[in-house]
């Protein structure tokens, strides 16, 4: 936001330099990023009026002009600026003049004519970016008078970037109110009062999206003199504000919009069909813009129509087919509220920021409306004339915004701020931001919140204006004292740290990937979750919220693989999203998980190490190191699955004590090959919430007596899995079992292709005696027979 200095003094005038008061409402959280002069330095220039004009005898692109404006008389003066004239007024820069750039002007000839001056356009002077010919001002500019305190260039431009919740500074009367209430002066703007109505006309307004325009401000003008030109007063707002002068119809609307902070249009009232209707773009509707951009409207788009169809993007840009031009007598002028939510977005998804879009998306004054068209009407008869209709209102009651009432407590004054306010004091400031009180009670006062500010809505929004208007530099900076109870931590909780720090030493690094992914990568590695999507994404590739963190994760190796980054171990902890039946925000799981990935060499490059690549096994090894850390060996198992983004044959489910806790394996081959990834990769993901709690560690005393070890080798059946087998090894071989280890598995010559061999070695121990044959043979005897009798298991 930029404004002259100039022109806030016109409604709040503090005994403050511009530099002061640039600092003042930076520390009253308005930052202000630059304070700078409204012109170049110069010095010499007077408003010259041209009295003759010749054509150089020597040069056809030259002329000789007589010039009034120099204390001594008419100058002779030679220009070859094309729109040098009789009767215009020019900036006249008198012999002795320094312009920008330290240039001093000097007594010249020219071919042989000798020029006692230059006429200056508006770039030598740094005052606008218009160099195709001398600066022609208004023809009742007093020749003679200096050109600096005729257009008061002694001024500064502010300009503040201000946080998107302060919208109500959108505007000089917004930034008036704050310095206003910091200085505790009056602020007295301009007087609008209603205009007259001079005709009956007016157009019918329908407002078909209630919640997006629930209030629509409208006034038709007729008759007026688009040829007008726009008084120089309001050019150089303009020009300070970061505007460009148009035509006077759209200097007027911005003019009011840098004025109070309420956008308007006007349309061309001959180019209307029928009434004026506020709705949601229809599938197919395609409107030309202002800026001769032709866009295809998206459903959802909140738009201005008449009969025929989209005159407008509702709070973002007018159209070009019903815009003003010179040949307009007739206008209509809006003036509404579009709630922010509507707006949000919208003009990002088409390519576009207007200073229209930057407000609306904020927040606007919804009590604005009517003044905003009362002051435009005010200015536009002013300077072209017309009669203007009634203004017309058309509100839904139920759909505004509504009172806002915030009660705020004396001991939260007290304890959030940590000084003591008087009450007086507390109610003042309050009371000075435009909030009114109305109540109070042992506790505090209740206070009711003015429509221009939109950011105020709970108790701590109190806390923080007492504080910034109080003043953040009067706040002592005390250290709080306060006794705290050390809550003993559970040594049984899941140490999410301590599974990050095994994962880091088993070669990973950890990766932070968006919790946005593209609709087409939630269906290839979670077809079976309809995902959430966003309703205002940052892009296409960021528009659903992901079900899994594989996505991202190979997002990750395919960036690592385009920088030649061949062996990569990733790994992520983060909340995946799924939502319920219904696809409801409030149904939305969110669920804390840990996934890792591995891709190419086993081991690092090295003349030691071998070129062997990673396998099933190797993400396996590493989900055990993990679950280590929770329990005992025999809570965790590892059953085949199948799962839609991994190899249906290399892929594994994670349980503890029987229940799913997350999955494992090889990446789909069809996956692999869609993704252009030379190799495969193998991933993991864990839910953390579903491994549950870790198992307190115990002691138990070493056995002082001898182990004795027993080795089988049995043949089974190809599709018994090794887990099975040892699960009953265990459960069968009793209590003095202390170690169970499959060494061998083989399968080929010799042995039936529909059976494998495999051995396994069991290790017995007693805490307080030695183990004798007959025991360890009946053990092992069991075992057996168990196997038999399961997997019809045979010795070898």
């Amino acid at each position: 936001m930029k404004f002259s200095n100039a022109w806030l003094r016109e409604w709040v005038n503090p005994d403050l330099t511009a530099q002061q008061l640039a600092d003042q409402i930076t520390m009253a959280g308005l930052e202000v990023d630059a304070v700078e002069p409204v012109a170049g330095t110069f010095s010499g220039v007077v408003v010259g009026e041209i009295v003759a004009c010749e054509q150089h005898p020597d040069a056809d692109k030259l002329r000789v002009c007589k010039v009034q404006g120099h204390p001594e008389g008419e100058m002779q003066v030679v220009c070859g600026a094309p729109n040098a004239r009789v009767g215009i007024k020019i900036p006249f820069a008198l012999v002795g003049a320094k312009l920008p750039g330290d240039f001093k002007i000097k007594k010249a000839k020219l071919r042989g004519v000798e020029s006692f001056g230059m006429l200056c356009a508006q770039t030598e002077l740094e005052l606008g970016d218009d160099s195709d010919g001398i600066w022609e001002l208004p023809a009742d500019a007093p020749t003679g008078t200096d050109l600096r305190e005729y257009l008061q260039l002694d001024d500064s431009i502010i300009e503040v970037d201000l946080t998107p919740n302060r919208s109500d500074c959108l505007g000089v009367a917004g930034i008036a109110r704050e310095v206003g209430v910091l200085n505790r002066a009056a602020v007295e703007g301009p007087a609008v009062e209603p205009v007259a109505p001079q005709i009956d006309d007016s157009l019918q307004v329908s407002l078909l999206a209630e919640d997006a325009c629930p209030r629509y401000v409208g006034r038709v003008i007729r008759n007026i003199d688009i040829s007008a030109t726009t008084p120089l007063w309001m050019q150089e707002r303009l020009r300070r504000s970061g505007l460009r002068s148009i035509d006077p119809v759209v200097d007027v609307t911005n003019y009011v919009l840098l004025e109070f902070g309420q956008p308007m249009h006007a349309f061309d009232l001959a180019k209307l069909n029928g009434g004026i209707q506020v709705r949601m773009a229809e599938a197919g509707e395609q409107l030309t813009l202002l800026d001769e951009q032709e866009v295809k409207l998206q459903q959802g788009t909140l738009v201005i129509a008449d009969d025929k169809g989209p005159l407008a993007i509702a709070g973002i840009m007018g159209g070009l087919d019903s815009s003003v031009t010179t040949e307009t007598k007739d206008i209509f002028l809006e003036s509404a509220f579009f709630s922010p939510l509507a707006i949000a977005g919208k003009a990002r998804s088409y390519g576009l920021h207007t200073d229209s879009s930057h407000r609306f998306e904020r927040g606007v004054d919804y009590r604005l409306q009517e003044k905003a068209v009362e002051r435009a009407t005010q200015l536009l008869l002013d300077i072209v004339g017309g009669e203007p209709g009634p203004v017309h209102l058309r509100e839904i009651t139920e759909s505004v915004p509504a009172e806002r009432r915030i009660t705020l407590r004396r001991a939260r004054v007290k304890n959030g701020l940590g000084i003591d306010m008087a009450d007086d004091e507390i109610v003042e400031i309050i009371t000075r931001l435009g909030l009114e009180k109305l109540s109070e009670d042992g506790e505090g006062w209740t206070f009711l919140v003015p429509s221009f500010r939109f950011d105020l809505a709970i108790e701590s929004d109190l806390l923080e204006e007492l504080a910034r208007v109080y003043g953040y530099n009067r706040i002592p900076s005390i250290s709080f004292s306060a006794a705290l109870d050390v809550v003993p931590e559970r040594e049984d909780k899941l140490d999410r740290e301590r599974l990050e720090r095994t994962l880091l030493s088993r070669g990973y690094q950890e990766a932070i990937t968006f919790s946005f992914i593209d609709r087409e990568s939630a269906a290839q590695f979670d077809p079976d979750v309809e995902p959430l999507a966003l309703q205002n994404p940052i892009s296409a590739e960021l528009s659903v919220m992901r079900s899994t963190l594989m996505p991202g994760l190979v997002k990750a190796l395919q960036y690592n693989l385009n920088r030649q980054q061949d062996r990569v171990r990733l790994f992520e902890t983060g909340l995946r999203f799924v939502p319920g039946a219904d696809q409801s925000r409030e149904n939305l799981a969110q669920e804390p998980m840990i996934a890792g990935l591995i891709y190419g060499t086993r081991a690092p490059e090295g003349w030691t190490g071998g070129k062997d690549l990673v396998d099933f096994y190797d993400i396996k090894a590493d989900v055990e190191a993990l679950v280590s850390h929770l329990s005992a060996d025999d809570e965790f198992t590892f059953e085949p699955a199948r799962h839609p983004a991994l190899h249906p044959g290399q892929c594994a489910q994670v349980l503890r004590n029987g229940k799913p806790v997350g999955v494992l394996g090889t990446l789909h081959p069809q996956l692999q090959k869609a993704l252009d990834l030379p190799k495969a990769a193998f991933l993991f993901e864990l839910s953390l919430k579903a491994m549950g709690d870790t198992r307190l560690p115990a002691f138990a005393p070493l056995s002082k007596f001898p182990e004795v070890r027993r080795d089988l080798a049995v043949l089974v059946d190809v599709d018994v899995t090794a887990g099975s087998l040892k699960q009953t090894a265990v459960e069968t071989a009793g209590e003095f079992l202390t170690d169970f280890n499959i060494f061998d598995v083989y399968q080929g010559k010799g042995i039936d292709f529909n059976r494998k061999s495999v051995a396994m070695g069991l290790t017995f121990q007693h805490p307080s005696r030695t183990l004798n044959d007959e025991e360890i043979n009946a053990a092992v005897d069991a075992v057996v027979r168990e196997l038999e009798q399961k997997y019809n298991a045979s010795l070898r």
